[in-house]
């Protein structure tokens, strides 16, 4: 976000002041009325009092990266390891090929940060999983300056804030290295969606809407690019791939063979995602529409065919 910023100050539409809070602080400061837009890898949690009137504008795909140091010789991680590691289960680099040295696992200190809420959720189903890690940081920024210098650290952290950094090894998972295209084609399995979270009665509305709208403008999504986020409006096939997603990760858990998963219609997929994450949206409203065509479209095929096999008995 920082080189979007830069971007739009250089255009002059405006003068953004960034902080670097971690996720529910920023999300929190945005409903508290003491900053107009937070950044989060994760969208809208139901039920939580701090994120009512809040919108949650999705704005880029983002792969979610295992980094260590470049020291380290290790060079991919399964998603297995990665569920048994956070759990405490894994606690030497020898059991991924490395050294016979203890790992060191960070994460971020707050509950429910971005990052760390959307891996869990993927690897165990819960973004708020217990897990068992010593070392917490308050933010992204100071889990990676950690690992920088920690040749035995391990955490998480999102691709685009530690593309071409030298001094940070991102790690493949399941052999597989992150990438836009990678994360495009739905290959890479830990990818999620970058939002900005706005409150919907803004003092400064028109300025933030500004900012979004530039965020999704030809201009912004070059910038995005740049840093190997996907645009979200580029990638609508992702919407439907998220249920592959999860059931590709649960096979690699739990060493079963993988499953297709039942196809869902795009126009559902859709409008449950744009419901978990703006459901006030005009856009909302007309997906939900859309899906409730496809709901309809879908049962009336059904019955057809019910029909079909009881006229040929």
């Amino acid at each position: 976000m920082a080189d979007l910023v830069k971007q739009y100050e250089t255009a002059k539409l405006g003068k953004v002041t960034m902080e670097p809070f971690s996720t529910v602080s920023g999300i929190d400061a945005v409903h508290d009325g003491k900053a107009d837009l937070a950044g989060s890898a994760r969208p809208a949690m139901p039920g939580r009092v701090e994120e009512t009137g809040l919108t949650f504008h999705p704005i880029a795909w983002e792969a979610l990266v295992p980094i260590t140091s470049p020291k380290n010789p290790v060079s991919n991680v399964s998603l297995k390891q990665l569920y048994d590691i956070y759990l405490g289960r894994i606690k030497s680099w020898k059991d991924l090929g490395g050294p016979d040295e203890e790992i060191n696992l960070y994460a971020v200190a707050a509950p429910l940060d971005g990052v760390e809420y959307s891996v869990r959720k993927l690897l165990y189903h819960k973004g708020d999983q217990a897990v068992s890690v010593p070392r917490l940081y308050l933010n992204s920024v100071r889990l990676e300056e950690g690992i920088e210098i920690d040749p035995h650290g391990l955490g998480v952290t999102a691709d685009s804030s530690v593309y071409g950094r030298k001094s940070i090894k991102v790690l493949q998972v399941e052999g597989i290295a992150a990438s836009s295209a990678t994360v495009g084609d739905g290959s890479y399995p830990l990818f999620a969606v970058l939002y900005l979270a706005s409150r919907d009665d803004a003092k400064n509305k028109e300025t933030v809407d500004k900012f979004i709208a530039y965020a999704k403008s030809d201009t912004g999504k070059a910038t995005l690019r740049k840093h190997e986020l996907i645009p979200y409006d580029d990638a609508p096939q992702l919407i439907a791939k998220q249920d592959e997603q999860i059931a590709f990760i649960d096979a690699r858990i739990n060493a079963a063979p993988v499953a297709t998963p039942t196809p869902r219609s795009a126009p559902i997929a859709t409008a449950d995602y744009l419901v978990r994450t703006a459901p006030n949206s005009a856009e909302t409203q007309e997906a939900k529409s859309k899906a409730a065509r496809a709901a309809a479209e879908m049962k009336a095929k059904e019955e057809e065919k019910e029909a079909g096999r009881k006229t040929s008995h």
